[in-house]
């Protein structure tokens, strides 16, 4: 497998986005996104993960990120995934979501041309990681992550986005706690 956009080092900060497969709106309803956050609270806690700045949207997830004490940052994405591939599976199943049917024979059908034997497919395969090297690549990636939810005209301001750093970054209460970056 290609190392080309994989974080593989670790006490590097990279810029990365997971997507679910086909860019399914999977993260329209609050119980899938407290998954996704819950899920990112935990690396947190026990997985070496330090987030900078992220935006959780429908179909993807931006983080400015890294792997701290010892922790390489694939295997914690790697982990998430694989976590919350189940968690999102289980929500479908057992909570009301109206697209259930069609959500699991998309993600049954995504996996079928796979070598491994796998039933269901939420993410694509990689996180597209790329390394932070410069103090204006963080700063424009920042932005980028902020200004999603304004660019697709979700809300007017970046901290009006319940689900996203830009609240940390204005003060405002988060349910994901960030390590904030001085951005001036």
């Amino acid at each position: 497998m290609s190392t080309k956009y994989k974080a593989t080092t670790t006490d590097e900060a990279y810029f990365i986005t997971i997507t679910t497969v086909g860019w399914i709106d999977v993260f329209t309803r609050l119980n899938q996104k407290y998954t996704i956050v819950n899920a990112l609270n935990y690396c947190q806690r026990n997985k070496g993960l330090e987030i900078y700045a992220y935006v959780l949207m429908s179909s993807h997830i931006h983080l400015l990120c890294k792997a701290i004490n010892g922790f390489i940052l694939s295997d914690v994405i790697r982990d998430f995934k694989k976590f919350t591939s189940k968690k999102i599976l289980e929500t479908i199943k057992e909570e009301p979501e109206s697209r259930r049917e069609w959500m699991l024979d998309y993600f049954q059908k995504a996996c079928q041309h796979l070598k491994r034997e796998q039933n269901y497919k939420v993410w694509q395969d990689g996180y597209h990681a790329e390394l932070v090297e410069t103090n204006w690549f963080i700063k424009q990636k920042v932005n980028y992550i902020h200004t999603n939810p304004v660019k697709d005209k979700i809300v007017a301001l970046p901290e009006d986005y319940y689900f996203s750093s830009a609240r940390n970054y204005a003060g405002l209460d988060n349910d994901l706690e960030i390590i904030m970056l001085d951005l001036f």
